[in-house]
């Protein structure tokens, strides 16, 4: 096949999972349909929740409202595409839109990474530090520093996407993923820069992966061993019940990422099929499992709706009462 070193495509074609039979088609779509809206009512409630009780204007929990909001924009940037794809057979994606889809994705992947490093370093001063603990994480500092990953990422990323978008594209455009994403664009891409921008990539996916991952593991070690040390059962378990859910939801975010990254390194290869499904469960099933684990793991959040169902109750009865004894 012969290439230019001139852009001749104008959109791309989403495949989706390339082995899917026809018939399954609608189950797919449904099931798609059914983890989108998961995530996007399951991760609003937990904002407005965090938002509207006052009880919970913490850090911890303005922690939890940021992972809440990436979760949220990534299934609504991802998943309506690729449900289309399956319930209208619509496979064309615009040049741009691809593009646009690609930053947002790699974008909110990093800044959920960083905002789990966050999530750790608040778990270890509240820990090993607790009296400095209202200085160092005050509601100011934790919101300066979450909007601080969510910028410079921001501006991080939009250089990892022009520089993609600066190669050549001539004859490829048949993209046999449920997204857009930098490996499967770049795959399709001509020219003697290819390797080197998809070198440049993988470079910064490995800093932002592994930088905050390493400080998470040394930050949960040391509460853990803090926690040992401590010799009445209750406060140890109350300590180790605030870390629970901070745990579960970043084993739930890098487990996945980890195997799939190591399985490459040691020449573990997936078939196309596996190699769909994989970024698909670690990105959107723990954007539909966070919230319950906020909810019903987090015992702040549990209380305060728990009290609230108990206030709209009491509300409700009274009204009821006054309805039927009217004065």
């Amino acid at each position: 096949m012969k290439f230019t070193n001139v852009t001749t495509i104008k959109d791309f074609i989403i495949i989706g999972f390339p082995g899917l039979p026809l018939e399954y088609y609608g189950p797919i779509s449904a099931l798609l349909l059914f983890v989108f809206l998961a995530i996007v009512f399951g991760n609003t409630f937990v904002v407005a929740v965090i938002v509207f009780e006052r009880t919970l204007h913490k850090p911890t929990y303005l922690i939890f409202s940021n992972l809440a909001m990436t979760d949220l924009i990534y299934g609504t940037v991802t998943l309506p595409k690729i449900i289309a794809r399956y319930w209208w057979n619509h496979m064309i994606s615009s040049f741009g839109a691809c593009f646009v889809q690609m930053y947002f994705v790699h974008s909110l992947g990093a800044i959920h990474s960083l905002i789990l490093l966050i999530m750790a370093l608040d778990r270890f001063i509240a820990i090993w530090v607790p009296f400095q603990y209202p200085v160092l994480f005050s509601n100011k500092t934790t919101s300066v520093a979450c909007s601080l990953c969510w910028i410079l990422t921001c501006i991080r990323m939009m250089g990892i996407v022009l520089h993609a978008h600066s190669l050549p594209y001539c004859d490829l455009n048949i993209i046999k993923q449920c997204f857009c994403d930098h490996n499967s664009i770049t795959n399709l891409a001509c020219g003697d820069m290819v390797r080197y921008v998809k070198w440049v990539a993988f470079a910064n996916a490995m800093v932002t992966l592994l930088v905050p991952l390493t400080f998470i593991i040394f930050s949960y070690f040391a509460i853990i061993i803090a926690v040992l040390k401590i010799s009445q059962t209750d406060r140890r378990y109350k300590m180790l019940s605030t870390c629970l859910p901070q745990i579960i939801i970043t084993c739930l975010y890098y487990v996945p990422r980890c195997i799939v990254y190591l399985s490459d390194i040691l020449g573990l290869h997936f078939n196309v099929d596996a190699r769909m499904i994989i970024p698909m469960m670690y990105s959107l099933i723990p954007a539909a499992v966070n919230p319950l684990i906020y909810c019903f793991k987090t015992a702040d959040i549990k209380k305060a709706l728990i009290q609230r169902f108990k206030r709209s109750k009491i509300s409700s009865a009274f009204n009821t009462d006054y309805m039927k004894y009217p004065k």
